[in-house]
């Protein structure tokens, strides 16, 4: 079997600007199948500091527990091993980003030194969360937060004891996050292992172009379930039999044809709730084998150099952090200079539109100046049930919180409907105030923020998209040629071949990443499409090969 890409020189050709769509943005798609872990883990973080501030008769201090307790959000599709580590550094981070804002705004009250600040800050948390791969709500919690702790007036001598406050609420955070662990300890990995013999399912149901568009998808799902169960720690009896499933639905990528979808989703339906982890039998030869090297890949990873690499030169969230600064000191500055009292809204609103790419930037520009209309007639509804009292005030703010991470999952447009008027009531937490203005400055800061925001993304061009393909194409021949030479072998060791396949897989997943990231750019050279082609179809014959244990001169039915 030949798996060599024809040589292909690098194209080159003129700068071309993509077109930036409307038709599709606004439409709701499926919410996630966790949709409602982190809307209650936010709601009940939130509610024991602000029913406990609202007994103490100190409601003024909200803004400090709820950046805090906004930290449960986070991590909830990581294994609980992973989750505790990465839910702690989310914490720390809050503090951080709070403790920066505090310091700043009790050192100097002008308004354009807060506004550099705030959009460094924002910068340095868009990279830090996409460089991490902390997910989602992402940077745009730490950026709300610190943003508008830079405006909120800070005396020095308050600094730590209102970290204080952030600190006890995001330890409350931590325990609602880990709180499952006791009733279902492999849920995560189990839900990553379900996502994985579903997409194999729907890969092997499909034909002709729909199955080839349906292979990155399946790829990536089975490659994500591999990496839940590397961050779980111990092998326990449940991982190995989770893991014996994830090589079943690798089975079905590589041979389609021969899976079963029907007994591939029943095995997915057993994953639910606590029950029995299903036991397939008939698992390929080898595959126990392959099992016991798990450990030694796992030892062999180093986390640290790959956020490194990530955030080295030449790295594609650079051109990202420094659209992300410009973008928000241009709406903050705006904001400024039309006079409105907290410019800190359009700056949040600048950050919150930066994706991948220019293309997926103006969508999320769209989505955001819907939503936010849409949010502030809502704001308009509900203030006077939240004026009614305060303890009114809070329970509309956790019904909001919970809206949001329920339709956020949807289409963005759809959270922020709800993230608007829970935005504007924690400024009514210190003292009620008149929603008139209010409306008035959000939907100025909203289009403010949005435009700037647009047009930094457009203005700061990202010509490294293109040079991370050529980066992606080589590690994803690398990552093959390796995985044929474990092959080439008189006898293939599974310990060396199985970390060889997931290396291949990871590096097919970030070819596609990269290959999707550019071609959303506004202006970019021509991409090498048929290289990225060539190398996604050598790969997919190699790790066919790699799971079936066949050797390369044998004859892989693809």
């Amino acid at each position: 079997m030949s798996s060599t890409p024809p040589p292909s020189s690098r194209p080159s050709g003129p700068s071309r600007a993509r077109r930036l769509p409307l038709a599709g943005v606004l439409r709701p798609g499926k919410p996630s199948d966790i949709w409602f872990k982190p809307a209650s883990s936010v709601v009940i973080a939130t509610a024991i500091p602000n029913l406990t501030l609202l007994a103490l008769g100190r409601l003024d201090l909200v803004m400090y527990t709820m950046a805090g307790s906004f930290c449960a959000l986070y991590t909830h599709n990581l294994p609980y091993a992973a989750r505790a580590r990465a839910l702690a550094g989310v914490v720390a981070g809050m503090l951080a980003s709070v403790g920066i804002a505090m310091v700043a705004a009790s050192l100097t009250t002008s308004a354009a030194v807060l506004v550099a600040v705030g959009s460094l800050l924002a910068a340095a948390q868009k990279t830090l969360c996409d460089a991490t791969r902390i997910g989602p709500p992402g940077h745009l919690i730490f950026t709300f937060i610190s943003s508008a702790t830079l405006f909120a007036p800070q005396d020095i001598g308050q600094v730590p004891g209102h970290l204080a406050l952030t600190l006890g609420a995001g330890a409350i955070a931590w325990l609602v996050g880990m709180a499952p662990a006791l009733l279902r300890p492999h849920g995560p990995e189990r839900r990553a292992t379900a996502r994985a013999l579903c997409a194999a399912a729907a890969y092997a149901e499909a034909a002709g172009p729909d199955r080839e568009r349906a292979r990155p998808g399946a790829a990536a799902a089975v490659h994500a379930a591999w990496q839940s169960l590397l961050a779980t720690g111990a092998r326990t009896a449940a991982r190995r039999a989770l893991e014996r499933l994830v090589i079943r639905a690798e089975d079905a990528l590589a041979a389609p044809s021969a899976a079963d979808p029907a007994q591939l989703r029943s095995w997915a339906a057993g994953l639910r709730g606590t029950g029995a982890v299903p036991r397939p039998g008939g698992v390929r030869p080898g595959a126990e084998d392959e099992l016991l090297g798990v450990e030694a890949e796992l030892a062999a990873r180093s986390p640290k150099g790959a956020l490194w690499r990530r955030l080295g030169p030449g790295s594609p969230l650079l051109p990202i952090a420094l659209r992300t600064a410009v973008g928000c000191a241009l709406a903050g500055y705006a904001s400024l200079a039309l006079g409105v009292g907290r410019p800190y809204w359009a700056l949040v609103t600048a950050a919150s539109l930066y994706q991948a790419n220019v293309t997926l930037t103006w969508n999320r520009g769209v989505q955001r100046v819907v939503g936010n209309l849409v949010g502030v007639l809502a704001f308009a509804a509900i203030v006077p049930l939240a004026h009614l009292s305060h303890a009114a005030l809070i329970l509309c703010c956790l019904a909001l919180a919970f809206g949001a991470e329920a339709l956020i999952g949807r289409n963005y447009w759809l959270g922020t409907v709800c993230v608007t008027p829970m935005a504007l009531l924690v400024t009514e937490f210190a003292r009620f105030q008149q929603p008139g203005g209010l409306i008035l400055d959000r939907v100025v800061d909203t289009f403010v923020g949005a435009l700037l925001g647009i047009v930094a993304a457009i203005a700061v061009t990202n010509r490294r998209a293109a040079d991370h393909i050529e980066l992606a194409i080589d590690a994803a021949d690398r990552a093959r040629a390796r995985a044929e030479h474990a092959l080439a072998a008189p006898r293939p060791d599974p310990g060396t071949l199985r970390p060889a396949r997931r290396d291949l897989t990871a590096a097919l997943v970030d070819l596609r990443t990269a290959h999707d990231a550019a071609a959303g750019e506004w202006w970019q050279r021509a991409l090498p499409d048929q290289r990225v082609m060539a190398a996604e179809q050598a790969g997919h014959r190699t790790l066919a090969a790699t799971v079936r244990g066949t050797r390369l001169g044998e004859h892989v039915r693809v």
